[in-house]
């Protein structure tokens, strides 16, 4: 069953450690296809250099494992959340990697301080509240989920415009329209934090970019007048 995604995930799954996103088996990918509506994510606590592609895990948007030898990712319920709700998503990255979990940590929002940021986001990377105990006692997994989706509705957040985000106290969630594109939204987001660190030590009274700046950047990348690369004219 969906044996071409498993393939692609396991792929995605691979450039985590690739790209140094990942120590042991600190992250996972998944990839959704929309017409069976079923996702396939990596297997929890499997060390990447011993994954294969038959490994990955097919499970529905309620978390059900639909076929795997395996169980599924721990985090499955917030990636199904995800699924549901944000319904031009196709990939979906979380990783503890280490500057962007420090901004998570320190309860901070990820502001634009200049071009590259805005390239790829619009606006600063949220970093949303932490759970209540009631929510991680209930289900932390699942309600990580839908504290993203309800923050991003509450924000009036388009998630394609700003494809990641920091949930307080754990670590970075990326995403974007296949697996590939989710994982390269995460590559980003972890330099764009290194960036807005080292910004930040440099200068303690930066100020974010200047909004027309951001605008010009991220619309010439996105949007119906993007003339960025190749095939826009």
């Amino acid at each position: 069953m969906l044996e071409d995604l498993k393939k692609v995930v396991y792929e995605a799954n691979m450039m985590l450690p690739e790209y140094k996103l990942v120590t042991f088996t600190w992250g996972n990918v998944s990839a959704v296809d929309r017409e069976a509506k079923l996702f396939v994510i990596k297997p929890s606590g499997v060390p990447y250099e011993d994954l294969k592609p038959e490994d990955m895990v097919v499970v529905d948007f309620d978390g059900n494992k639909i076929e795997g030898k395996m169980n599924p990712s721990s985090d499955t319920p917030s990636h199904a959340v995800m699924y549901k709700y944000f319904e031009k998503v196709g990939g979906i990255v979380h990783t503890h990697s280490p500057y962007a979990t420090s901004w998570a940590q320190s309860g901070r929002s990820i502001p634009c301080y200049g071009t590259t940021h805005a390239d790829y986001y619009y606006g600063e990377i949220p970093c949303l509240r932490v759970l209540t105990a009631e929510e991680i006692d209930e289900a932390y997994e699942l309600n990580t989920g839908k504290l993203i989706v309800n923050e991003f509705k509450r924000m009036n957040k388009d998630p394609m415009a700003v494809p990641a985000c920091l949930c307080k106290n754990h670590g970075p969630f990326a995403w974007g329209k296949n697996a590939v594109d989710a994982v390269h939204s995460a590559v980003v987001l972890e330099e764009v934090a290194k960036m807005a660190l080292r910004t930040e030590i440099i200068n303690p009274k930066v100020e974010p970019a200047p909004q027309v700046l951001q605008d010009k950047h991220y619309y010439r990348k996105h949007g119906a007048n993007a003339y960025y690369g190749q095939g826009n004219n």
